[in-house]
C-alpha cells in the first residue's frame, strides 16, 4: 500500500492544551512548517468535556472547559499552525529503513537529525519527516481493569473521563445513585458532573485518613465522606447493585448504588515514547525529560501531562508553549553545550519529581520550581536535596504536602550540583 510522503518543520502530536500551546507558539514564532495531529475527532482535550469552570488561570470563575479548548484551538489556528483530527501516528520509522514498511522502536533520527512517523487518517497512510518533534499526548485515569478491583463486569463503572463524555458529550443517562471513588479535585468534578446529570451521590471514598478540607466538605453537606477505605468488590450482574468497601480496621461494608466513578490514579499516554525508545522516568512512567522539555532522543521534545499524570490545563497549556524557545533552538541549531543530564530522584513517600533531570547550564523549570507529589500527608515537610551525600538544599513547605496535589521544590539549588556527579535525591524529613 502506497503512503503519502512529505515534511513538516514541527511535528506535535496531541491536540490538548499542550499541544495547541506549544504549536500556536511555534508557529507564531515562525517555526515554519508546524502541523498538529489529534487522533479523536476534535481537538482539545479533556476540558472537552468538562463543563465545569475555572479554567483560564483562575481558580474561581473563568471558563468553562468547552470555551478552554475552543480558545486554545483558534489560537493554535490563528498562529498558522496545520491542525489535524481523526489522524492517528502509529509508529516510527528508522530513518535508515524509511522508504520500508519497517514499524516499531526507532534507533536514531536520521543523519540530518530529522525524525519519521507513519500516521494514518482520513487522507490514508502517511510517512511524515519532521526536524522536531513534540510529544503531548496526555494521560488517562486508570481504568476498573487496571486497578484489580475484585467482581464481574456490570454496568455503571465509570472513570471520570468516561462519565464526563457520556453526560457532557453524548447526553447518555448514567444511573441514579453514585459512589465516587477519590477525593481529590478530579473527584469533586466527578461528583459534580454526577449532581448535573442528576444522580444522587451517595458516597465518596478515600483510603488516606481525614482532613480539614473533608471536613469543610462534610459540613458543607455534599456528601458523607468515607476515609481510610478502598473497594474490594463490585456487585452486580447486568447493572451494578452495589460497592464493597473495607476500613483500615478490617470492617467491611457494602454501599447500594447503580454507578460508581474510579477518579484520579492518572497514567501518562506514553505508548509512543515508548515505541520510540524514550526513557521513561519510574516515577511518573512518562518520559524522563529535563527543564527544555528535551527528552532522551535529540530533537525529540515532551510536554503537558504526558510528563506528570496530572496539573491544570492551564499549566500544560504554558509547559506547552515554554517548550517552543528550545525547539526553536533546536532547529536553528543552536542548542547549547551538551552537559550530561543528571537524573533526579524521590524517596518514598514522595512518588515523583517533575522534571526528572537537570539540563544545560542556566535551565530552569517553569516558574523556576520542580513539581512533586507524595503518597500520604506530610505535614510542613523539609525537603531536603542531596547529591552523593552532600546537602545541596533543604526547604520547609509552609503547607501540607498532601497525596492527589501538587507541591514544589524551588530550583535555586541546580547550580551548586555537580553535573558529573550521581543522581540527585529528594528527601522529605
Amino acid at each position: 500500500m502506497t503512503r503519502n510522503e512529505r515534511a513538516v518543520d514541527v511535528l506535535v502530536v496531541g491536540a490538548g492544551p499542550a499541544g495547541l500551546g506549544a504549536g500556536a507558539e511555534l508557529a507564531a514564532s515562525g517555526a515554519g512548517r508546524v502541523e498538529i495531529l489529534e487522533r479523536e475527532l476534535d481537538a482539545g482535550g479533556v476540558p472537552r468535556h468538562c463543563h465545569h469552570s475555572g479554567f483560564g488561570g483562575r481558580l474561581r470563575g473563568g471558563d468553562t472547559g468547552p470555551d478552554y479548548a475552543r480558545q486554545c484551538v483558534r489560537a493554535a489556528v490563528r498562529a498558522g499552525a496545520v491542525l489535524r483530527t481523526g489522524v492517528t501516528v502509529t509508529g516510527w520509522v528508522n530513518a535508515t529503513t524509511a522508504g520500508s514498511a519497517a514499524d516499531g522502536p526507532a534507533d536514531a533520527p536520521s543523519p540530518a537529525g530529522a525524525h519519521v512517523l507513519d500516521v494514518t487518517g482520513p487522507a490514508g497512510l502517511e510517512r511524515i519527516t519532521a526536524r522536531a518533534v513534540v510529544l503531548a499526548t496526555g494521560a488517562r485515569e486508570r481504568p476498573r481493569s487496571a486497578r484489580l478491583i475484585p467482581g464481574g463486569r456490570p454496568s455503571g463503572v465509570y472513570t471520570t473521563g468516561e462519565l464526563q463524555q457520556a453526560v457532557h458529550l453524548y447526553g447518555q443517562p448514567v444511573g441514579s445513585r453514585a459512589v465516587v471513588i477519590g477525593n481529590e479535585p478530579v473527584g469533586h468534578a466527578a461528583a459534580d458532573t454526577l449532581r448535573t446529570a442528576g444522580v444522587e451521590v451517595v458516597a465518596m471514598v478515600t483510603d488516606q485518613p481525614p482532613s480539614p478540607v473533608a471536613a469543610l466538605l462534610r459540613l458543607q453537606g455534599r456528601c458523607p465522606l468515607l476515609t481510610r477505605a478502598t473497594v474490594i468488590g463490585l456487585s452486580g450482574r447486568a447493572r451494578l447493585t452495589g460497592v464493597t468497601l473495607r476500613h483500615e480496621d478490617g470492617r467491611t461494608l457494602t454501599v447500594p448504588c447503580d454507578t460508581v466513578v474510579l477518579t484520579g490514579d492518572f497514567v501518562p499516554d506514553h505508548e509512543l515514547a515508548r515505541r520510540g525508545g524514550l526513557t521513561l522516568d519510574p516515577g511518573t512512567r512518562g518520559p524522563a525529560y529535563d527543564p527544555e522539555y528535551r527528552t532522551s532522543r535529540p530533537g525529540v521534545f515532551a510536554v503537558g501531562n504526558l510528563l506528570h499524570g496530572v496539573e491544570r490545563a492551564g499549566v500544560a497549556s504554558s509547559e506547552g508553549r515554554a517548550a517552543a524557545a528550545p525547539v526553536l533552538r533546536h532547529l536553528a541549531g543552536t542548542v547549547p553545550p551538551a552537559r550530561r543530564p543528571v537524573p533526579l530522584a524521590v524517596d518514598a513517600p514522595l512518588l515523583w519529581i517533575a522534571p526528572n533531570r537537570t539540563g544545560p547550564a542556566g535551565a530552569r523549570p517553569l516558574r523556576g520550581r520542580f513539581v512533586l507529589r507524595t503518597a500520604r500527608r506530610l505535614d510542613h515537610p523539609v525537603l531536603v536535596v542531596t547529591q552523593d551525600g552532600r546537602e545541596l538544599d533543604r526547604q520547609r513547605l509552609l503547607l501540607p504536602a498532601v497525596p492527589g496535589r501538587p507541591f514544589h521544590l524551588g530550583a535555586g539549588w541546580l547550580e551548586r550540583a555537580d553535573p558529573h556527579g550521581g543522581t540527585v535525591r529528594i528527601t522529605a524529613v
